[in-house]
């Protein structure tokens, strides 16, 4: 058996990617098939963030966290949740932002620089960074994920991969998203840093 740090997985990033990783059996196979996906998936990211923006404005508890100043967004604020629009220049530079996000899934090594970026995205939705005004609960979070997993599976399904690839694209991707909601949910937990 193997002796785990329990404490250290709450401390040390880097410690607790690892053990998701090899817990969850996230390998090198799995991760050439996620870099595998990049040429596929590519051309369909515009029409993923669509989809996803689609969905965040159908809805008041997810629409309301657009109208806050977004961190590194220096143009005009929306004024209001009824008036503001996806063609809003915040919109627009917040899709830029989730389109790199699916980008970089697909084509970054899953280094130390990698790992971080992923924990930020969960940080970046709270108080503990990006702006302070910005703190989407974790609900919100977790309906978020869902729906991005859910449209990416239903992407790759759609992709009409050889049925080896497909299946090793879809569990690789299933448990990256996995990973990533964790790195998520531990910026909301009362002893996270």
């Amino acid at each position: 058996m193997k002796q785990i740090d329990e404490a250290r997985l709450e401390k040390d990033l880097s410690y607790r990617f690892g053990y998701l990783t090899e817990f969850m059996n996230l390998g090198e196979t799995d991760l050439q098939a996620i870099h595998g996906a990049a040429s596929a998936l590519a051309p369909v990211v515009p029409k993923l963030v669509d989809a996803v923006y689609d969905k965040l404005f159908n809805y008041s508890s997810t629409k309301r966290h657009f109208v806050p100043r977004q961190s590194g967004y220096e143009g005009e604020k929306p004024r209001d949740i009824e008036s503001l629009t996806q063609e809003h220049e915040m919109i627009q530079f917040r899709k830029q932002h989730l389109g790199r996000y699916l980008v970089a899934l697909v084509t970054k090594p899953y280094n130390a620089q990698m790992i971080e970026y992923l924990d930020m995205v969960g940080k970046i939705h709270t108080p503990k960074a990006g702006s302070a005004e910005l703190d989407v609960p974790l609900v919100q979070m977790n309906a978020l994920l869902g729906f991005v997993s859910d449209a990416l599976m239903q992407t790759i399904l759609s992709l009409n991969l050889e049925r080896t690839q497909e299946v090793a694209t879809l569990r690789a991707f299933n448990k990256l998203l996995w990973i990533q909601n964790d790195l998520i949910n531990r910026h909301y937990q009362a002893n996270s840093r």
